[in-house]
């Protein structure tokens, strides 16, 4: 290993310091980095410089440099990692750098990468995730959805919208950007393992202040369980608010993403049959999302008001959705749900955010 390989791969990068001399094992490592995006600092003992040490995400300390790392800093984050899986010393050699655990490849390297992501991504607080699910057809929750996103990022909140319904048409159609650049669906649909966070939010469309993963317009494409686990997780370890569109069918897929949310909103039209329907809709999401609310939209049919209606669904109540003359109009125009400011649609998502962010304890963007 050259001192060439060494500054390619050092300097303050993204990812962990690798303390090893083992040109094998080094490969390994920065084969590992890669697939984590992560950028990592390569040294042969423990840098001359106390803060590359001290202030790296993690290090990983290749068995042959062990020795080397004995007087280094105690902190957390220390790994040490080999391929010998019999060695019968290596325990003793992590006890004397004071690593948190041993590894041991190939076996460890799923796990590996996605610590080095997480480290890479300076995981912390995870987004407030809100679904929105429609009672029956047409109630209008693809609306809701948009306009809750377009709510929070023009507050200047990291706002993720992701549509969850292959058969809704497009939410980048419906906040007037289906021409805009970016991945769509189908290029995350067979996704296996980890997302990146921070690449997948730079991968996606940008519309209104907000990254969307929509549809595009070819032919309907199967979101495989494993997909949506991995885009929403990394959708989430961003932090901010991600806000997912969600169809009433719910499948593999579907109670994957009702797995990851937070809370989910119900919007329900105030008639009979829609809230018959709401109600078998709520019984089958009720058995993944613990945390299911009702928005009532009207007008009213004779008798029915929003209490009763979610009484009669054995749900919260978050309020009534109120109409906004013009959305239509807006919408042809390019401009999507809730870009009014102080429009009633707005109105109602900003204090739906203010709730929401307040129980939740979420105060920074």
């Amino acid at each position: 290993m050259t001192s060439e390989r060494s500054d390619v791969t050092g300097g303050r990068g993204t990812g962990p310091l690798i303390v090893t001399e083992d040109v094998e094992l080094l490969d390994d490592l920065l084969r590992l980095c890669a697939a984590a995006g992560a950028e990592p600092q390569v040294h042969h003992s423990v840098p001359e410089r106390a803060e590359c040490w001290d202030d790296a995400p993690m290090v990983l300390v290749g068995d042959d440099a062990a020795a080397r790392c004995r007087g280094a800093t105690r902190r957390r984050g220390v790994m040490l990692v080999g391929r010998d899986q019999d060695d019968p010393d290596v325990w003793r050699r992590a006890v004397e750098i004071g690593a948190d655990c041993v590894l041991r490849l190939p076996d460890a390297e799923s796990w590996l990468v996605d610590r080095i992501a997480d480290a890479a991504e300076g995981v912390g607080r995870q987004a407030l995730t809100v679904g929105v699910i429609g009672g029956r057809g047409g109630a209008g929750a693809s609306t809701l959805a948009c306009a809750l996103a377009v709510t929070a990022a023009r507050t200047g909140r990291r706002t993720m919208l992701i549509d969850g319904d292959p058969l809704g048409g497009g939410l980048d159609v419906l906040l007037g950007g289906e021409q805009t650049e970016g991945r769509r669906w189908p290029d995350f649909a067979a996704s296996k393992g980890r997302v990146a966070g921070g690449a997948l939010e730079e991968s996606l469309p940008r519309l209104h202040e907000l990254r969307v993963l929509s549809w595009d317009r070819g032919d309907s494409v199967v979101i495989q369980p494993e997909a949506m686990r991995s885009v929403l997780a990394a959708a989430r370890r961003g932090g901010g608010v991600v806000v997912v569109d969600l169809p009433r069918r719910v499948d593999e897929a579907v109670a994957e993403a009702l797995a990851q949310l937070d809370l989910g909103l119900l919007v329900v039209p105030a008639e009979l049959r829609a809230v018959a329907a709401a109600r078998r809709v709520a019984s089958t999401v009720s058995m993944v999302l613990q945390d299911l609310r009702a928005v009532v939209r009207g007008p009213y049919a004779a008798g029915l008001d929003e209490r009763w209606i979610a009484d009669a669904l054995r749900l919260p109540l978050v309020g009534e959705l109120p109409l906004e003359a013009g959305l239509s109009q807006d919408q042809d125009g390019g401009a999507p749900p809730g870009s009014r400011a102080r429009g009633p649609l707005a109105a109602f998502c900003t204090a739906f955010w203010e709730r929401a962010l307040a129980a939740d304890g979420s105060v920074t963007s």
